[in-house]
């Protein structure tokens, strides 16, 4: 085994985890989840089996990632946010024919207390912010916050809010962007 598993984890047979990566108390990984390398699924997480889930992503505490769900690379879910898979769940009628696939792209910040609604895609880089609902698509390096969530800005690579518009060096990294009201693209100038 390559990877670390706390006692009380249970890691269903066929479950593929990579290499370095670290399961805390009271994880469930079900068989046919494949999970990256160097991640961390802390207490309390639960990973459905239509779960991919890339390298170097960070699962805080009490996140349950249902099927249909596929999480990139260097992916933070703060503690207790919430995936759904039905849009319209009954107790009584199953639907498990109709899950939308959500996908959180490489880089994203989803934070503590928000709800990802399914059907939609996380840009990169994107930051959503702590009790956010989010019910639409977000762009790439989009500040998402409230209920439904709405831009209310655009972050850098490092997760630094960019300010302005136009040619922006990030004040903390230093990393060039293009950012105009509706999009943000990185540029070779800095």
């Amino acid at each position: 085994m390559t990877y670390t598993v706390h006692p009380t984890a249970i890691i269903d047979e066929g479950a593929q985890i990579g290499d370095g990566s670290r399961i805390w108390h009271w994880v469930h990984v079900c068989g046919g989840a494949r999970i990256g390398a160097g991640c961390s699924l802390g207490q309390g997480v639960f990973v459905g089996n239509d779960v991919v889930i890339g390298d170097r992503v960070k699962i805080q505490n009490n996140v349950s990632v249902y099927d249909a769900v596929t999480i990139e690379d260097e992916v933070f879910c703060g503690p207790s946010m919430v995936f759904t898979n039905v849009y319209n769940p009954r107790s009584a009628i199953e639907r498990k024919a109709e899950y939308r696939p959500t996908l959180i792209r490489k880089g994203a910040t989803l934070g503590a207390n928000c709800t990802i609604v399914c059907g939609v895609t996380v840009g990169r880089s994107a930051f959503v912010g702590a009790g956010a609902v989010v019910n639409k698509d977000v762009p790439d390096h989009a500040l998402m916050v409230g209920v439904p969530a709405r831009l209310v800005g655009w972050m850098c690579e490092c997760g630094e809010q960019l300010k302005g518009a136009g040619d922006i060096v990030c004040d903390h990294c230093h990393r060039a962007y293009e950012v105009s009201a509706d999009a943000v693209t990185p540029s070779a100038k800095a």
